[in-house]
Protein backbone atom coordinates (compact mmCIF):
# COMPACT_ATOMS: atom_id res chain seq x y z
CA UNK A 1 0.00 0.00 0.00
CA UNK A 2 1.44 3.39 -1.00
CA UNK A 3 1.52 6.26 1.44
CA UNK A 4 1.64 9.92 0.46
CA UNK A 5 2.99 12.62 2.71
CA UNK A 6 1.19 15.90 3.19
CA UNK A 7 3.32 19.03 3.32
CA UNK A 8 2.01 21.35 5.98
CA UNK A 9 2.73 25.00 5.19
CA UNK A 10 2.13 28.14 7.16
CA UNK A 11 -1.24 29.84 6.73
CA UNK A 12 -0.72 32.94 4.61
CA UNK A 13 -2.71 36.12 5.29
CA UNK A 14 -2.68 38.98 2.78
CA UNK A 15 -3.46 42.27 4.53
CA UNK A 16 -4.60 45.10 2.25
CA UNK A 17 -5.03 48.73 3.15
CA UNK A 18 -6.15 52.15 2.02
CA UNK A 19 -3.62 54.99 1.83
CA UNK A 20 -4.36 56.46 5.24
CA UNK A 21 -2.02 56.71 8.23
CA UNK A 22 -4.62 55.70 10.82
CA UNK A 23 -5.91 52.69 8.88
CA UNK A 24 -2.37 51.49 8.14
CA UNK A 25 -1.34 51.73 11.78
CA UNK A 26 -4.29 49.61 12.88
CA UNK A 27 -3.79 47.00 10.15
CA UNK A 28 -0.06 46.73 10.85
CA UNK A 29 -0.81 45.99 14.49
CA UNK A 30 -3.27 43.27 13.52
CA UNK A 31 -0.77 41.88 11.00
CA UNK A 32 1.91 41.67 13.69
CA UNK A 33 -0.49 39.76 15.93
CA UNK A 34 -1.32 37.32 13.12
CA UNK A 35 2.38 36.82 12.48
CA UNK A 36 2.84 35.95 16.14
CA UNK A 37 -0.01 33.44 15.74
CA UNK A 38 1.99 31.61 13.08
CA UNK A 39 0.82 33.28 9.86
CA UNK A 40 3.01 34.15 6.93
CA UNK A 41 1.96 37.77 6.29
CA UNK A 42 2.03 39.83 3.12
CA UNK A 43 1.21 43.45 3.88
CA UNK A 44 -0.04 45.40 0.86
CA UNK A 45 0.22 49.19 0.68
CA UNK A 46 -0.36 51.71 -2.07
CA UNK A 47 2.89 52.56 -3.85
CA UNK A 48 2.91 56.14 -2.55
CA UNK A 49 2.46 55.00 1.07
CA UNK A 50 5.21 52.41 0.67
CA UNK A 51 7.61 55.16 -0.41
CA UNK A 52 6.56 57.41 2.48
CA UNK A 53 7.19 54.59 4.94
CA UNK A 54 10.69 54.09 3.61
CA UNK A 55 11.35 57.82 3.88
CA UNK A 56 10.14 58.10 7.47
CA UNK A 57 11.33 54.79 8.90
CA UNK A 58 14.57 54.27 6.96
CA UNK A 59 15.52 52.38 3.77
CA UNK A 60 15.60 48.97 5.48
CA UNK A 61 12.59 49.44 7.71
CA UNK A 62 10.25 47.30 5.61
CA UNK A 63 12.65 44.42 5.06
CA UNK A 64 10.78 42.53 7.76
CA UNK A 65 11.35 38.81 8.05
CA UNK A 66 11.17 35.96 5.58
CA UNK A 67 7.57 35.40 6.65
CA UNK A 68 6.48 39.06 6.92
CA UNK A 69 6.79 40.81 3.59
CA UNK A 70 5.55 44.01 1.96
CA UNK A 71 4.01 44.39 -1.49
CA UNK A 72 2.35 47.28 -3.29
CA UNK A 73 -0.66 48.07 -5.44
CA UNK A 74 -1.01 51.11 -7.71
CA UNK A 75 -2.44 54.23 -6.12
CA UNK A 76 -6.18 54.67 -6.46
CA UNK A 77 -7.43 56.65 -9.43
CA UNK A 78 -10.41 58.80 -8.47
CA UNK A 79 -11.78 58.68 -12.02
CA UNK A 80 -11.46 54.93 -12.43
CA UNK A 81 -14.25 52.38 -11.80
CA UNK A 82 -14.69 51.25 -8.19
CA UNK A 83 -13.07 47.86 -8.81
CA UNK A 84 -10.16 49.07 -10.97
CA UNK A 85 -7.68 47.52 -8.52
CA UNK A 86 -9.16 44.04 -8.94
CA UNK A 87 -6.86 43.08 -11.83
CA UNK A 88 -3.57 44.16 -10.17
CA UNK A 89 -4.69 42.61 -6.86
CA UNK A 90 -5.56 39.36 -8.62
CA UNK A 91 -2.15 39.40 -10.34
CA UNK A 92 -0.45 39.94 -6.96
CA UNK A 93 -2.27 36.99 -5.41
CA UNK A 94 -1.26 34.76 -8.34
CA UNK A 95 2.38 35.87 -7.93
CA UNK A 96 2.28 35.13 -4.20
CA UNK A 97 0.82 31.70 -4.81
CA UNK A 98 3.74 30.94 -7.14
CA UNK A 99 6.52 32.19 -4.84
CA UNK A 100 5.26 31.92 -1.25
CA UNK A 101 3.12 29.62 0.84
CA UNK A 102 -0.26 29.69 -0.90
CA UNK A 103 -2.53 32.53 0.16
CA UNK A 104 -5.05 31.06 2.58
CA UNK A 105 -6.99 34.15 3.68
CA UNK A 106 -7.38 37.88 3.09
CA UNK A 107 -7.71 40.53 5.78
CA UNK A 108 -8.90 43.57 3.88
CA UNK A 109 -9.57 47.12 4.91
CA UNK A 110 -13.34 47.44 4.70
CA UNK A 111 -13.16 50.30 2.20
CA UNK A 112 -11.43 47.99 -0.31
CA UNK A 113 -14.18 45.39 -0.27
CA UNK A 114 -15.42 46.27 -3.78
CA UNK A 115 -12.56 44.21 -5.22
CA UNK A 116 -11.04 42.17 -2.37
CA UNK A 117 -14.24 40.18 -1.79
CA UNK A 118 -14.33 39.28 -5.51
CA UNK A 119 -10.72 38.09 -5.37
CA UNK A 120 -11.39 35.99 -2.27
CA UNK A 121 -14.41 34.37 -3.93
CA UNK A 122 -12.35 33.55 -7.01
CA UNK A 123 -9.69 31.84 -4.88
CA UNK A 124 -12.23 30.21 -2.59
CA UNK A 125 -10.59 31.54 0.57
CA UNK A 126 -12.06 33.36 3.59
CA UNK A 127 -11.95 37.14 3.79
CA UNK A 128 -12.29 39.25 6.92
CA UNK A 129 -13.06 42.94 6.49
CA UNK A 130 -11.30 45.16 9.02
CA UNK A 131 -13.08 48.45 9.68
CA UNK A 132 -10.56 50.16 11.97
CA UNK A 133 -13.10 52.35 13.71
CA UNK A 134 -15.82 52.15 16.32
CA UNK A 135 -18.94 50.00 16.13
CA UNK A 136 -21.07 53.15 16.37
CA UNK A 137 -19.39 54.56 13.24
CA UNK A 138 -19.85 51.29 11.38
CA UNK A 139 -23.53 51.27 12.32
CA UNK A 140 -23.77 54.93 11.26
CA UNK A 141 -22.37 54.16 7.82
CA UNK A 142 -24.87 51.32 7.47
CA UNK A 143 -27.66 53.91 7.67
CA UNK A 144 -26.62 55.73 4.49
CA UNK A 145 -28.92 53.68 2.23
CA UNK A 146 -31.85 54.42 4.55
CA UNK A 147 -30.94 58.10 4.60
CA UNK A 148 -31.17 58.14 0.82
CA UNK A 149 -34.44 56.20 0.77
CA UNK A 150 -35.97 58.64 3.29
CA UNK A 151 -34.81 61.65 1.26
CA UNK A 152 -32.41 62.83 3.97
CA UNK A 153 -29.29 62.36 1.85
CA UNK A 154 -27.85 63.72 -0.27
CA UNK A 155 -28.76 67.13 1.19
CA UNK A 156 -31.28 69.20 -0.75
CA UNK A 157 -29.03 72.26 -0.64
CA UNK A 158 -26.16 73.83 1.29
CA UNK A 159 -28.52 75.51 3.76
CA UNK A 160 -29.08 72.11 5.40
CA UNK A 161 -25.63 72.47 6.94
CA UNK A 162 -26.62 75.58 8.90
CA UNK A 163 -30.42 75.68 9.29
CA UNK A 164 -30.79 73.06 12.03
CA UNK A 165 -31.55 70.19 9.63
CA UNK A 166 -28.63 68.16 11.01
CA UNK A 167 -30.10 68.38 14.53
CA UNK A 168 -32.91 66.03 13.48
CA UNK A 169 -33.15 62.94 15.68
CA UNK A 170 -33.13 59.69 13.71
CA UNK A 171 -34.84 57.16 15.92
CA UNK A 172 -34.54 54.08 13.71
CA UNK A 173 -30.81 53.39 14.18
CA UNK A 174 -30.44 50.10 16.12
CA UNK A 175 -28.50 50.42 19.35
CA UNK A 176 -27.96 54.19 18.97
CA UNK A 177 -30.83 55.76 20.86
CA UNK A 178 -31.02 59.56 20.66
CA UNK A 179 -28.61 59.91 17.74
CA UNK A 180 -28.99 62.92 15.43
CA UNK A 181 -27.99 63.35 11.79
CA UNK A 182 -25.04 65.51 12.90
CA UNK A 183 -23.66 62.58 14.89
CA UNK A 184 -23.36 60.27 11.88
CA UNK A 185 -20.14 60.03 9.83
CA UNK A 186 -20.08 63.14 7.63
CA UNK A 187 -19.85 61.54 4.17
CA UNK A 188 -23.61 62.00 3.60
CA UNK A 189 -23.26 65.80 3.93
CA UNK A 190 -23.23 66.43 0.20
CA UNK A 191 -25.70 67.81 -2.32
CA UNK A 192 -24.28 65.63 -5.09
CA UNK A 193 -26.00 62.22 -5.51
CA UNK A 194 -22.87 60.97 -7.28
CA UNK A 195 -20.51 62.07 -4.50
CA UNK A 196 -17.71 59.50 -4.39
CA UNK A 197 -17.21 59.31 -0.63
CA UNK A 198 -20.94 59.03 0.05
CA UNK A 199 -21.40 56.19 -2.43
CA UNK A 200 -18.19 54.33 -1.54
CA UNK A 201 -19.09 54.49 2.16
CA UNK A 202 -22.53 53.08 1.40
CA UNK A 203 -21.36 50.37 -0.99
CA UNK A 204 -18.35 49.11 0.95
CA UNK A 205 -20.28 48.91 4.21
CA UNK A 206 -23.06 46.96 2.51
CA UNK A 207 -20.47 44.67 0.93
CA UNK A 208 -19.64 43.46 4.42
CA UNK A 209 -22.67 41.15 4.14
CA UNK A 210 -20.63 39.01 1.71
CA UNK A 211 -17.55 38.74 3.93
CA UNK A 212 -16.57 35.77 6.06
CA UNK A 213 -16.25 38.10 9.06
CA UNK A 214 -16.13 41.75 10.09
CA UNK A 215 -13.46 43.02 12.49
CA UNK A 216 -13.97 46.20 14.53
CA UNK A 217 -11.33 48.08 16.50
CA UNK A 218 -13.23 48.33 19.77
CA UNK A 219 -14.03 46.19 22.82
CA UNK A 220 -17.32 44.75 23.99
CA UNK A 221 -17.81 46.72 27.20
CA UNK A 222 -17.35 50.07 25.42
CA UNK A 223 -20.18 49.64 22.90
CA UNK A 224 -22.57 47.04 24.26
CA UNK A 225 -25.79 48.39 22.75
CA UNK A 226 -24.47 48.92 19.22
CA UNK A 227 -22.68 45.57 19.17
CA UNK A 228 -25.80 43.77 20.38
CA UNK A 229 -27.78 45.42 17.57
CA UNK A 230 -25.14 44.45 15.00
CA UNK A 231 -25.03 40.83 16.13
CA UNK A 232 -28.80 40.49 15.89
CA UNK A 233 -29.21 42.13 12.47
CA UNK A 234 -26.02 41.30 10.60
CA UNK A 235 -25.09 38.06 8.87
CA UNK A 236 -21.28 37.72 9.11
CA UNK A 237 -19.86 37.33 12.61
CA UNK A 238 -18.47 40.56 14.12
CA UNK A 239 -15.21 40.33 16.07
CA UNK A 240 -14.16 43.15 18.38
CA UNK A 241 -10.43 42.87 19.03
CA UNK A 242 -9.35 46.20 20.55
CA UNK A 243 -7.33 47.81 21.86
CA UNK A 244 -4.71 46.13 19.67
CA UNK A 245 -1.72 47.64 21.47
CA UNK A 246 -2.71 45.89 24.69
CA UNK A 247 -2.72 42.57 22.81
CA UNK A 248 0.66 43.37 21.24
CA UNK A 249 2.10 44.18 24.66
CA UNK A 250 1.62 40.53 25.62
CA UNK A 251 3.88 39.19 22.86
CA UNK A 252 7.23 38.15 24.39
CA UNK A 253 10.32 39.08 22.36
CA UNK A 254 8.36 40.24 19.32
CA UNK A 255 10.73 40.07 16.31
CA UNK A 256 8.68 42.85 14.66
CA UNK A 257 8.69 45.19 17.65
CA UNK A 258 11.07 47.68 16.03
CA UNK A 259 8.90 48.01 12.91
CA UNK A 260 7.22 51.42 13.11
CA UNK A 261 3.75 52.49 12.04
CA UNK A 262 4.21 56.08 10.94
CA UNK A 263 4.48 57.55 7.44
CA UNK A 264 5.75 60.74 9.09
CA UNK A 265 9.08 61.12 10.84
CA UNK A 266 8.49 60.96 14.59
CA UNK A 267 10.32 63.42 16.82
CA UNK A 268 11.14 61.67 20.09
CA UNK A 269 12.80 64.64 21.84
CA UNK A 270 9.39 65.49 23.25
CA UNK A 271 9.65 62.55 25.66
CA UNK A 272 12.64 64.15 27.38
CA UNK A 273 10.73 67.43 27.64
CA UNK A 274 7.74 65.61 29.15
CA UNK A 275 10.08 64.04 31.72
CA UNK A 276 10.67 67.53 33.13
CA UNK A 277 6.99 68.23 33.80
CA UNK A 278 4.87 67.28 36.85
CA UNK A 279 2.35 64.43 36.63
CA UNK A 280 -0.93 65.20 34.82
CA UNK A 281 0.18 68.79 34.07
CA UNK A 282 0.61 68.84 30.27
CA UNK A 283 -2.08 69.38 27.63
CA UNK A 284 -1.29 67.26 24.55
CA UNK A 285 -2.64 68.71 21.27
CA UNK A 286 -2.77 66.80 18.00
CA UNK A 287 -5.31 67.05 15.16
CA UNK A 288 -4.22 63.87 13.41
CA UNK A 289 -2.65 63.15 10.04
CA UNK A 290 -5.26 64.65 7.68
CA UNK A 291 -7.22 67.53 9.27
CA UNK A 292 -6.33 71.03 8.05
CA UNK A 293 -6.69 74.29 9.99
CA UNK A 294 -7.11 77.80 8.67
CA UNK A 295 -4.63 80.45 9.72
CA UNK A 296 -7.34 81.93 11.95
CA UNK A 297 -8.03 78.58 13.67
CA UNK A 298 -4.31 78.14 14.30
CA UNK A 299 -4.12 81.51 16.03
CA UNK A 300 -7.26 80.95 18.11
CA UNK A 301 -6.05 77.55 19.31
CA UNK A 302 -2.59 78.95 19.96
CA UNK A 303 -3.67 81.96 22.00
CA UNK A 304 -6.28 79.90 23.82
CA UNK A 305 -3.54 77.50 24.93
CA UNK A 306 -1.18 80.36 25.78
CA UNK A 307 -3.81 82.08 27.91
CA UNK A 308 -4.33 79.01 30.10
CA UNK A 309 -0.78 79.47 31.48
CA UNK A 310 -0.57 75.64 31.45
CA UNK A 311 2.23 73.59 29.87
CA UNK A 312 1.30 72.12 26.49
CA UNK A 313 2.80 69.92 23.80
CA UNK A 314 1.37 70.66 20.35
CA UNK A 315 1.93 68.63 17.19
CA UNK A 316 1.79 70.92 14.15
CA UNK A 317 2.33 68.94 10.95
CA UNK A 318 4.01 70.76 8.05
CA UNK A 319 0.73 70.47 6.12
CA UNK A 320 -1.63 71.25 9.02
CA UNK A 321 -2.31 74.80 7.81
CA UNK A 322 -4.17 75.54 4.58
CA UNK A 323 -2.09 78.68 3.94
CA UNK A 324 1.68 78.34 3.58
CA UNK A 325 2.28 81.72 5.16
CA UNK A 326 0.36 80.90 8.35
CA UNK A 327 2.69 80.86 11.33
CA UNK A 328 2.39 81.55 15.02
CA UNK A 329 3.65 85.08 15.77
CA UNK A 330 6.81 85.86 17.78
CA UNK A 331 4.63 87.15 20.64
CA UNK A 332 3.12 83.68 21.00
CA UNK A 333 6.54 82.06 21.12
CA UNK A 334 7.74 84.58 23.70
CA UNK A 335 4.65 84.01 25.84
CA UNK A 336 4.94 80.21 25.82
CA UNK A 337 8.67 79.48 25.45
CA UNK A 338 9.08 78.10 28.97
CA UNK A 339 5.97 75.93 29.00
CA UNK A 340 5.11 75.11 25.40
CA UNK A 341 6.68 72.63 22.99
CA UNK A 342 5.84 72.24 19.29
CA UNK A 343 6.84 69.27 17.12
CA UNK A 344 5.93 68.19 13.59
CA UNK A 345 5.00 64.62 14.62
CA UNK A 346 5.51 62.33 17.60
CA UNK A 347 5.14 58.76 18.92
CA UNK A 348 1.59 59.42 20.11
CA UNK A 349 1.02 56.35 22.26
CA UNK A 350 4.21 56.98 24.21
CA UNK A 351 3.13 60.59 24.71
CA UNK A 352 -0.38 59.69 25.88
CA UNK A 353 1.01 57.13 28.31
CA UNK A 354 3.55 59.57 29.74
CA UNK A 355 2.74 60.42 33.38
CA UNK A 356 2.97 64.17 32.75
CA UNK A 357 0.14 64.21 30.18
CA UNK A 358 -3.17 65.08 31.82
CA UNK A 359 -5.46 65.91 28.90
CA UNK A 360 -5.73 65.51 25.12
CA UNK A 361 -7.08 68.14 22.70
CA UNK A 362 -7.92 65.91 19.75
CA UNK A 363 -9.70 65.78 16.39
CA UNK A 364 -11.43 62.62 17.66
CA UNK A 365 -10.08 60.23 15.07
CA UNK A 366 -10.71 56.68 16.24
CA UNK A 367 -7.07 55.68 16.69
CA UNK A 368 -6.54 58.76 18.86
CA UNK A 369 -9.73 58.13 20.81
CA UNK A 370 -9.05 54.51 21.69
CA UNK A 371 -5.39 55.27 22.41
CA UNK A 372 -6.52 57.97 24.85
CA UNK A 373 -8.91 55.52 26.51
CA UNK A 374 -6.11 52.95 26.75
CA UNK A 375 -3.84 55.55 28.36
CA UNK A 376 -6.52 56.82 30.76
CA UNK A 377 -6.42 60.41 29.41
CA UNK A 378 -9.62 62.53 29.16
CA UNK A 379 -10.27 64.48 25.97
CA UNK A 380 -11.30 67.85 24.61
CA UNK A 381 -12.85 66.90 21.26
CA UNK A 382 -12.73 69.05 18.14
CA UNK A 383 -14.13 66.87 15.32
CA UNK A 384 -13.68 67.88 11.68
CA UNK A 385 -15.04 65.17 9.35
CA UNK A 386 -15.54 61.45 8.63
CA UNK A 387 -16.24 59.40 11.78
CA UNK A 388 -14.89 62.11 14.10
CA UNK A 389 -18.34 63.55 14.88
CA UNK A 390 -19.57 60.10 15.89
CA UNK A 391 -16.53 59.45 18.06
CA UNK A 392 -16.83 62.84 19.73
CA UNK A 393 -20.54 62.34 20.47
CA UNK A 394 -19.89 59.00 22.16
CA UNK A 395 -16.79 60.25 23.97
CA UNK A 396 -18.65 63.21 25.46
CA UNK A 397 -22.23 61.96 25.84
CA UNK A 398 -22.09 58.19 26.26
CA UNK A 399 -18.73 57.43 27.83
CA UNK A 400 -18.35 60.59 29.92
CA UNK A 401 -14.66 61.10 29.11
CA UNK A 402 -14.65 64.23 26.96
CA UNK A 403 -16.00 67.68 26.23
CA UNK A 404 -16.62 69.05 22.74
CA UNK A 405 -15.36 72.30 21.28
CA UNK A 406 -16.63 73.58 17.92
CA UNK A 407 -13.95 73.81 15.24
CA UNK A 408 -15.25 77.32 14.52
CA UNK A 409 -12.96 78.00 17.41
CA UNK A 410 -12.54 81.07 19.66
CA UNK A 411 -9.56 81.53 21.98
CA UNK A 412 -11.74 82.24 25.01
CA UNK A 413 -13.52 78.89 24.54
CA UNK A 414 -10.19 77.09 24.18
CA UNK A 415 -8.87 78.69 27.36
CA UNK A 416 -12.02 77.95 29.35
CA UNK A 417 -12.40 74.33 28.23
CA UNK A 418 -8.71 73.44 28.53
CA UNK A 419 -8.68 74.79 32.09
CA UNK A 420 -11.80 72.75 32.88
CA UNK A 421 -10.22 69.66 31.33
CA UNK A 422 -7.02 70.01 33.33
CA UNK A 423 -8.14 71.59 36.61
CA UNK A 424 -11.94 71.72 36.85
CA UNK A 425 -14.44 69.48 38.58
CA UNK A 426 -15.74 68.12 35.28
CA UNK A 427 -12.17 67.32 34.27
CA UNK A 428 -11.67 65.37 37.49
CA UNK A 429 -14.90 63.43 36.89
CA UNK A 430 -13.81 62.64 33.34
CA UNK A 431 -10.39 61.50 34.54
CA UNK A 432 -12.01 59.12 37.01
CA UNK A 433 -14.33 57.76 34.31
CA UNK A 434 -11.61 57.26 31.72
CA UNK A 435 -9.58 55.28 34.24
CA UNK A 436 -12.59 52.97 34.62
CA UNK A 437 -12.71 52.48 30.83
CA UNK A 438 -8.95 51.89 30.79
CA UNK A 439 -9.39 49.08 33.30
CA UNK A 440 -12.16 47.53 31.19
CA UNK A 441 -9.93 47.74 28.10
CA UNK A 442 -7.20 45.92 29.99
CA UNK A 443 -9.66 43.27 31.16
CA UNK A 444 -10.83 42.75 27.56
CA UNK A 445 -7.32 42.00 26.35
CA UNK A 446 -5.96 39.69 29.04
CA UNK A 447 -6.13 35.94 28.32
CA UNK A 448 -9.81 34.90 28.39
CA UNK A 449 -10.92 38.54 28.10
CA UNK A 450 -13.53 39.36 25.44
CA UNK A 451 -11.10 40.76 22.84
CA UNK A 452 -8.64 37.91 23.38
CA UNK A 453 -11.41 35.34 22.95
CA UNK A 454 -12.68 37.16 19.86
CA UNK A 455 -9.18 37.15 18.36
CA UNK A 456 -8.85 33.41 19.01
CA UNK A 457 -12.22 32.81 17.36
CA UNK A 458 -11.38 35.04 14.39
CA UNK A 459 -8.20 33.07 13.77
CA UNK A 460 -9.56 29.58 14.40
CA UNK A 461 -13.12 29.87 13.07
CA UNK A 462 -12.50 32.18 10.09
CA UNK A 463 -8.91 32.73 8.97
CA UNK A 464 -7.76 29.11 9.35
CA UNK A 465 -10.83 27.46 7.88
CA UNK A 466 -11.53 26.51 4.30
CA UNK A 467 -14.11 28.79 2.72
Amino acid sequence: MAYTSTVITKPHAVCTNVASQSHIKAMLKLAKILHHRGFHVTFVNAESIHKRFLESQGPNSLDGLADFRFETLPDSDENAPRNHLLAPFRDLLMKLNDTSPPVTCIVSNGFMSTFTITAAEELGIPIALFYSFAACSFMGLKQFRTLREKGLAPLKDESCLTNGFLDRVIDWVPGMKGICLKHLPTFFRTTNPDDKLFNISMETTEAADKASAVILLTFDALEKDVLAALSSSFSPPVYTIGPLQLLLNQIPEDPLEAMGYSCLKEETECLQWLNSKPPNSVVYVNFGSIAVLTAEQLLEFGWGLANTKLPFFWVIRPDLIDAKSAVLPPEFEAETKDRGLIASWCPQEQVLNHPSVGGFLTHSGWNSTIESVTAGVPMLCCPFFADQQTNSYYTCNKWGIGMEINNDVKRNDVEKLVKELMEGEKGKTMKSKVLEWKKLAEEATVPHGSSSINLDNLVNQVLLRQR
